[in-house]
């Protein structure tokens, strides 16, 4: 599942002119089959499923509709105590979420994440002591035991690195880590640059 997020076969490369959108826009575009269940047991993509069923019923009226959100809520309880993840009913999520080892993340509802994102065990995205919450951009990578705290905003193609504490911005293609988080930015991180992504 780790793999699936650091293959770029797909990303444009800097002379791609088959597409009208720039590269950046092309590559963060949601690959909803990396949440497709593998197979029956396959509890972190149930759980992504129980909240994009629950989000699509939550505007409709209606017997039926409550009662289809009740199901999905309770199947999202379920998976969540199999997986040990807290990940919200409510939280906007872009497609293409990948949780490879979920025990132990921990994410506000208030929290944004963009799309093609990987989070790692033990990860936490919460708010700070003067309120607000994460906006994570698209193809983002939380090693385990990364804490993300407060209104921070996180770049596209950034690495949220080992047990990292981090309380500030991140550039598009930057590195944060350490206690606190020391922030550096890898532009070959950046599509059009090297023609890699994510690497």
């Amino acid at each position: 599942m780790v793999n699936d997020f650091f293959n770029t076969q797909n990303l444009p490369t800097r002379g791609d002119t088959t597409t009208a959108m720039s590269p950046l826009s092309q590559a963060i575009e949601p690959d909803w089959s990396r949440e497709h269940p593998r197979k029956l047991w396959d509890p972190t993509r149930r759980l992504l499923k129980c909240i994009r069923r629950w989000q699509a019923l939550q505007d409709r009226r209606g017997v039926f509709a409550r009662i289809a959100r009740r199901y999905w809520s309770l199947q999202h309880l379920f998976w969540g105590i199999v997986t040990q993840c807290e990940l919200p009913l409510a939280t906007q999520i872009g497609g293409g979420l990948l949780l490879p080892h979920p025990n132990g993340i921990v994410v506000h509802p208030g929290t944004s994440i963009g799309p093609n994102c990987l989070i790692m065990n033990q990860v936490t995205l919460g708010q700070g002591n003067a309120g607000g919450v994460p906006v994570i951009g698209g193809w983002v990578y939380f090693a385990a035991g990364a804490r993300v705290i407060g209104n921070i905003t996180i770049g596209d193609f950034s690495i949220v690195g080992l047990n990292c504490v981090l309380m500030q911005d991140v550039p598009a293609g930057g590195v944060a880590v350490g206690v606190p988080a020391r922030i550096r930015v890898d532009p070959s991180r950046l599509p059009g640059n090297n023609g890699t992504g994510a690497s």
